[in-house]
C-alpha cells in the first residue's frame, strides 16, 4: 500500500530527458473508478510559481513508469 503522503516525497524525472520534474503538488482523481487519474507537479520556477506565474505539468497515469523509493520514473516524449 502507497500513501498519497509518500508520492509527494519523490522526486519525478522524465526518463527521455532525464530532467527533473519536481515533486507532486496534486492528483487527478477519477472517482467514478475509483483510481489516479494522474499526478500534477509545479511548472516553472519555484518563486515563479509562488507568484502565479509558470503552468503545471499535469502527468497522466499512464506516463509512469516506475515509482521507486525516492523517485518517480516518467516517460513525457517532447513536444515542439
Amino acid at each position: 500500500m502507497l500513501k498519497i503522503s509518500e508520492l509527494r516525497n519523490r522526486e519525478v524525472i522524465n526518463i527521455v530527458d532525464g530532467r527533473k520534474l519536481g515533486t507532486i503538488c496534486d492528483l487527478d482523481i477519477d472517482l467514478e473508478n475509483g483510481r489516479i487519474a494522474a499526478i500534477v507537479v509545479p511548472g516553472g520556477g519555484r518563486l515563479y510559481t509562488l507568484f502565479g506565474g509558470g503552468r503545471d505539468f499535469v502527468i497522466s497515469w499512464e506516463n509512469i513508469v516506475r515509482i521507486g523509493v525516492d523517485t518517480i520514473l516518467v516517460e513525457i516524449p517532447y513536444r515542439n
